[in-house]
Parts: structure tokens; C-alpha cells; sequence
């Protein structure tokens, strides 16, 4: 089994998911008392989230960088980046270790193919959505996307980082999100894709099928380093 290593804390609370999740996937898989190899790197979400108000992604894809060659320093085997949005940075991370990496749009993408999904809606954070560096990973595993339109855009962020990303889940909330799944469905969603890793905190079923994208992320990253 290699050794995971985790760039976590943005925010914790989807952080402690990706713990359980690979977790319960080893022990599944194993059986016993096995557990994963597990690594994890918990950064300051505070200086984090500045750099994304900032629009200063050149200092954010170093603290990633940094912590990605922690992590391979310490002895993992492999990456995860446990955020949606900070994959914006990948290439900084990839670049930093030698050792491979596990983009989480990749994981998204065979989940769509394996769904038979052949274009999927994305909720998440305003980058995410319209960066194109979400997009573009997907679309190498031919998915194409739909997106919400700017207004709703605008509420999906305040929803993530005024709520979410503090460990608060309101109703009201929640049926907006629901109600732009249904949304991205209506205008030719096959699935939607999570794409906060907190989201799937606060919604759990719709009409269309949902892609979990920590959950995902997670799965794909056991199973990696059960395959070694």
C-alpha cells in the first residue's frame, strides 16, 4: 500500500472527510484492523482564503507547492489536494514532487464516464466554474460542462465561504443549491458535480444523479494506493 499524503484544511471539515472516506475504503478492501498510510497536511485556511480574495494565486501555488514537498519529503507515495478550487494550482504542485499527483477533476471525470455521463453540471466556487482550469481537465476525458449563470454564481459563492467553509449548514441554503441542481439539469446536466468539497455536506440527493466530489476524490486516492 503506498503512502498517501493529503494537502488538507481548506476547509477542514471536508478534510475530515477525505480522512474517513480512505479510511473506510482500506479497511473495506483489507479488512481487520488495517488503515490507511496516511499523511496529512493541514494548512491555515485564513491565509489561504486571502490569496483567493487577493486574486494572488502565484503565492497560494507556492504554499501548495510547499506543502506538496512536505508531504513527499515525509515519504508519500502519492498526492491529493483536498479542495476543489486550489487545483488552480496543480501545476505548481506537480512541478514541486516527484511523486505522483491525483488532480480531483480526473477523478470527477471517470466518475462521469462510469455514470455514462457524457456532459455534467459543476457547482462550486466562481474560479472553478469559469477559470477553465476545471473545465479543460474534464473535457480530456470528453465531458463537456454546464455551468450556472452569474447571479447564481454569486449566491454559490456566498453560500461556500460565509457558511460552508464555517461549518454552517442552513436550510435555506441548501434549497437554493438544490434548486440550481435542478437548474443545471434543466439545461442538459446528465450529472452535477459537486465541485466544493463542501457541498456534499449540505446536499445529499436531487432528481439527477450527484457526483460527491471529495468522496470521489478520496475513493480514487485509496484505491490508488491500494493498487501499488
Amino acid at each position: 500500500m503506498r503512502r498517501i499524503g493529503v494537502i488538507g484544511g481548506m476547509s477542514w471539515y471536508s478534510t475530515a472527510e477525505y480522512y474517513r472516506v480512505i479510511n473506510e475504503r482500506v479497511q473495506e478492501r483489507l479488512g481487520g484492523h488495517h488503515s490507511a498510510d496516511l499523511l496529512v497536511h493541514s494548512l491555515d485556511f485564513a491565509e489561504i482564503r486571502q490569496c483567493q480574495i487577493d486574486g494572488d494565486w502565484e503565492r497560494a501555488g507556492k504554499i501548495m507547492a510547499t506543502s506538496a514537498a512536505g508531504l513527499a519529503g515525509a515519504g508519500a507515495q502519492l498526492v491529493v489536494l483536498a479542495t476543489n478550487l486550489m487545483h488552480k494550482a496543480a501545476g505548481a504542485i506537480e512541478d514541486a514532487i516527484p511523486v505522483p499527483f491525483l488532480h480531483i477533476a480526473d477523478a470527477v471525470g471517470h466518475e462521469a464516464t462510469r455514470l455514462g455521463a457524457r456532459q455534467i453540471g459543476l457547482l462550486g466556487a466562481s474560479p472553478v466554474l469559469t477559470d477553465g482550469f476545471y473545465t479543460e481537465r474534464l473535457a480530456r476525458h470528453g465531458i463537456g460542462t454546464v455551468v450556472p449563470d452569474a447571479p447564481t454564481r454569486a449566491r454559490l459563492d456566498e453560500i461556500i465561504f460565509d457558511e460552508l467553509t464555517v461549518g454552517e449548514v442552513r436550510p435555506e441554503s441548501q434549497a437554493e443549491l438544490l434548486a440550481a441542481v435542478e437548474g443545471l439539469a434543466a439545461d442538459g446536466a446528465q450529472a452535477v458535480a459537486l465541485a466544493c468539497t463542501e457541498l456534499e455536506l449540505a446536499v445529499m440527493t436531487a432528481k439527477v444523479p450527484l457526483i460527491a466530489t471529495a468522496r470521489t476524490h478520496a475513493l480514487a486516492a485509496a484505491e490508488r494506493a491500494l493498487a501499488a
